[in-house]
């Protein structure tokens, strides 16, 4: 019996299937009309390997008792409550980013978040059935706000129970102390910063106000860091400066000491949206330099130097091993709400932070309430909430419910939104869409065409994860 599934023709002549539970096959012509016939003989290998795979199975009853655990191991962040909770302590920035989300050329009102407001927060986050959740401090500048985040930590540890917290701030470090760093390692407080490849394109990328290089202050911050033997992760943004440096940005993460690398295309939101001509790119050329990134990660593996992308081990997990990470953006449903909630320092909730980063242009369209008249039940309870899910159901969705990277993919209503003034998607393959087919493409062509070393590159960056996730 065919189980359910989704296909596309090769340029080759074969066809790529998957299922819902990340498996997929490359199928000769002949291969897949047995398949689509329900005429493939037993006991030969194609009908094991698809029976293994779950594209054929004998009876609907055994269907469902074997593959209940792997159809929970691809949506299980859906029965654990609400994990990333991220307050935004104030959006004041003593830099400028050319393509800043969280700001907006119409945006006026700067402010800092009251101590009372960040308990109530806390209140409320600790108000989510998941047992282990992480609290992120974000702003604008975050460490413009140090005083509250000290005392909401100390609330928080004073009122998690038996709950695990797990804390996080996300800084451009030119404002950071030795009393700061030494506050933030004593209390395990994880700590991330920007790093948008060498100094020429990170300058370029992030304008200090005061005139002096955002690069070096954010070097002088990390080796605060070292001293005390903490080595803070990183995020990267390309911008139209990165085109071009691919092997260049990844030489920089290495030369920082980082193990992995992200690379993130630009979301057209806050400035980022407004100065889209200067600063953008197509979703071609954004592959072209992910193609050549992709190509140097991979060599220095076969060096013997281990080093992540980040984007591509979301992709592979799903791929390789049937279980799928609390990403955000490639889950279905997405994560708003869900998977995270963003608090304001107003007090008001959003189902994400992309949500309040178009609250910050005026919209306040994903606003599910405010840490004063709320509680966590009413948030997850709201139309808003309800509606937001709804538009992010892939297998449900027009152009992407029969798209065979449907196991892999997700989309985002809210970016949906501050395009197109739809939460559904209105332009099909459009611009995201195009970029995490065009990765996928990458991966599948290395995994399917690649030679046994680099194919095992891939599959190394997900398998000792996968095994300890076994144990």
């Amino acid at each position: 019996m065919i189980n359910h599934f989704n296909f596309r023709h090769e340029k080759d002549g074969t066809f790529l299937i998957t299922n819902d539970y990340g498996c997929y096959d490359f199928l000769t012509k002949e291969e897949f009309c047995s398949f689509v016939q329900d005429n493939v003989a037993r006991d030969t290998p194609l009908h094991k390997r698809l029976h293994q795979k779950l594209f054929l199975v004998d009876t609907m009853d055994v269907y469902a008792s074997e593959t209940a655990s792997r159809l929970r191991g691809m949506k299980n962040y859906l029965f654990q409550g609400t994990d990333l909770h991220i307050f935004v302590v104030t959006n004041q920035c003593n830099l400028q980013c050319i393509y800043c989300q969280a700001q907006d050329h119409r945006a006026k009102a700067r402010g800092m978040m009251e101590i009372e407001t960040g308990r109530k927060a806390i209140d409320i986050a600790l108000q989510s059935p998941n047992h282990h959740l992480t609290f992120e401090f974000q702003g604008g500048e975050p460490l413009l706000n140090f005083p509250v985040i000290q005392q909401m930590i100390a609330y928080a540890e004073q009122k998690k129970g038996k709950k695990q917290i797990d804390y996080t701030i996300v800084s451009n470090f030119s404002l950071l102390t030795e009393e700061m760093a030494d506050y933030l390692l004593a209390h395990h407080v994880a700590i991330c910063t920007s790093l948008d490849g060498p100094e020429e394109v990170h300058t370029k990328n992030r304008i200090s106000l005061n005139g002096k290089s955002s690069y070096q202050a954010m070097l002088r911050g990390r080796n605060i860091l070292k001293k005390r033997g903490c080595s803070p992760s990183a995020i990267q943004t390309t911008t139209r400066y990165s085109l071009g440096r691919a092997k260049e940005i990844v030489q920089e993460y290495l030369k920082e000491g980082q193990h992995s690398i992200f690379l993130r295309p630009l979301t057209p939101l806050g400035f980022a949206k407004s100065d889209w001509q200067k600063i953008g790119y197509t979703a071609e050329e954004f592959l072209q330099f992910y193609r050549e990134a992709l190509r140097e990660i991979i060599q220095l593996n076969l060096k013997g130097i281990p080093f992540v992308e980040q984007h591509a081990r979301f992709f592979l997990k799903k791929m390789l091993t049937g279980t799928a990470d609390n990403y955000m953006e490639l889950r279905s449903p997405c994560g708003a709400a869900f998977g995270q909630l963003a608090y304001y320092y107003d007090g008001s909730i959003y189902t994400c932070d992309e949500a309040r980063m178009v609250a910050e242009a005026g919209n306040p369209a994903f606003r599910l309430g405010d840490v004063f008249t709320s509680s966590y039940r009413s948030l997850l309870s709201s139309r808003v909430c309800k509606a937001t899910a709804e538009a992010s159901v892939l297998e449900t969705l027009p152009g992407c419910c029969d798209c065979v990277y449907q196991p892999y993919c997700g989309v985002c209503p809210v970016v949906q939104y501050a395009l197109h003034g739809n939460i559904f998607a209105q332009e099909p393959n459009g611009y995201r869409c195009r970029i995490y087919k065009g990765i996928l493409d990458c991966l599948f062509a290395v995994l399917r065409h690649g030679t046994d070393a680099e194919q095992q590159v891939l599959k190394s960056w997900v398998e000792e994860e996968h095994e300890n996730h076994q144990e």
